[in-house]
């Protein structure tokens, strides 16, 4: 799952992200959905969460 579909991803949900600042190298950062930002079905660079962390991104992975 790459996580580009809003119906895959929950509240709890264990992902990997890119952050804003690493969007130029892809270093992915690891960590669980806390609220899910994008409004859209469906965002062809993943959907944008906020991480029980705070920090934000785009789901690029979901981990199983």
């Amino acid at each position: 799952m790459d996580g580009q579909k809003r119906n895959e991803i929950h509240s709890g949900l264990t992902v990997k992200i890119v952050l804003k600042q690493d969007q130029r190298t892809g270093k992915l950062t690891t960590g669980i959905v806390k609220d899910i930002l994008t409004n859209s079905p469906t965002h062809p660079h993943g959907i944008k969460v906020r991480l029980t962390d705070g920090q934000v991104g785009r789901v690029k992975e979901i981990v199983k």
